[in-house]
């Protein structure tokens, strides 16, 4: 079964191999399908952004798949398929296929990302456009190896240093270096990203488009709208109009119904009455959360990998702070309760351990995929 397979495999790793993908991919590309792909790549915004753009294209009436990570509950999440997750008898197949064009050791090499990621490609098969979520990186990323129609790219900020560099120049630079033929950048927050983007540009022979050359005033009207409907955070708001410039790009008519359908949940996800979720991680997803938040006082459900910089993340979100309540997520690589309190403590925040929600106060969810789920699971429970 996949699940006992892919349990079998670390979710993270200390050092990647970059050239297995490419290897093993390059050997049987010819027995795997080869949609039109949007690749998205950034660090914040990735999977609403690919959201936006798949909803929008099924809607149109294309078969469209969307590969996001990481999952929140269930490992179907990562896989969508004409408006609805992978069921469990499809990934079964796809596995078993996959298992028979694989050589064993090939299999038992590759990543829990790298296996999926060929799995989903399996899974789309009849598909006329894959929406392809990058993991942690860019030109390195597993879902790199494919040929891409276009490149999407999301706000990029400091995260994941070990792997991609510990400025944003060169952050930039790893991510930049997946665009292979055209793509479109959303608005950044670093001055270098857009410096970065020009030399990729002529030193690749590739085109970058800015995001706000590309959407006039009629699409913007469409935005606000689309917007109010969904009723987007502002943060989202940029995220929708890189997918309509993408659609625009692809040279696709589109409407506001066509968006009707498609928030993703966890972000920024009206959960309950007075339950906000969001599975943002960094300081650019906490800077974002504020915007949206600001005017209300939370009490925040929090904890933290230890290799995020918690410390700036609460200080960024204590203007809207009530209080922290600390949940325990269950991983090797959350932060030690001590010194996540210790934190708090210097930045003079008020904090508990999560034992339950009450009717009468404000909660915010918030930290990572690994927060959103021990919240939901204790919530169900």
């Amino acid at each position: 079964m996949l699940k006992f397979f892919l349990d079998a495999k670390p979710l993270f790793y200390d050092e990647i191999d970059y050239t297995r993908m490419p290897r093993i991919y390059g050997r049987i590309k010819e027995e795997l399908p080869s949609p039109k792909i949007v690749h998205v790549i950034g660090t914040n915004g990735k999977g609403t952004t690919g959201r936006f753009l798949a909803s929008a294209l099924y809607s149109l009436g294309f078969n469209v798949g969307h590969y996001t990570s990481p999952h929140i509950l269930k490992f179907n999440e990562r896989i969508w398929l004409n408006g609805s997750d992978i069921s469990d008898e499809s990934l079964e197949i796809a596995h078993i296929k996959l298992q028979n064009i694989l050589e064993k050791q090939e299999s038992e090499a590759l990543s829990y990302f790298e296996y999926t990621t060929l799995l989903g490609i399996l899974i789309f098969e009849n598909c006329d456009y894959v929406v392809m979520e990058a993991g942690l990186g860019g030109e390195h990323d597993a879902t790199a190896v494919f040929k891409k129609e276009l490149t999407l790219v999301t706000p990029i900020a400091v995260d994941h240093e070990a792997f991609l560099g510990n400025t944003i120049r060169e952050i930039a630079l790893s991510k930049l270096n997946a665009i292979t033929k055209e793509a479109i950048l959303a608005k950044q927050s670093f001055l270098e990203v857009y410096e970065v983007a020009d030399t990729v540009a002529k030193t690749k022979d590739v085109i970058i488009h800015r995001v706000d050359d590309l959407v006039n005033a009629k699409d913007m009207q469409m935005l606000q709208n689309i917007s109010q409907e969904l009723k987007l955070p502002y943060y989202l708001q940029d995220n929708l109009k890189l997918a309509i410039a993408g659609l625009k790009t692809l040279r696709l008519e589109y409407k506001q119904e066509n968006f009707s359908d498609s928030r993703l949940f966890g972000r920024v996800t009206q959960f309950r009455k007075n339950i906000i979720v969001d599975v943002g991680h960094n300081t650019l997803a906490a800077t974002s959360i504020l915007n949206s938040l600001e005017g209300k006082k939370y009490v925040l459900v929090y904890n933290s990998y230890k290799d995020k910089d918690y410390q700036k993340i609460l200080s960024i979100l204590k203007p809207i702070i009530k209080r922290v309540e600390i949940i325990d997520i269950q991983s090797q690589r959350g932060v030690l309760v001590d010194k996540l309190q210790t934190t708090l403590n210097e930045l003079r925040i008020q904090w508990s351990m999560y034992k339950r929600v009450k009717p009468d106060e404000e909660y915010l969810v918030f930290g990572s995929f690994s927060v959103v789920e021990a919240f939901l699971k204790e919530f169900h429970g």
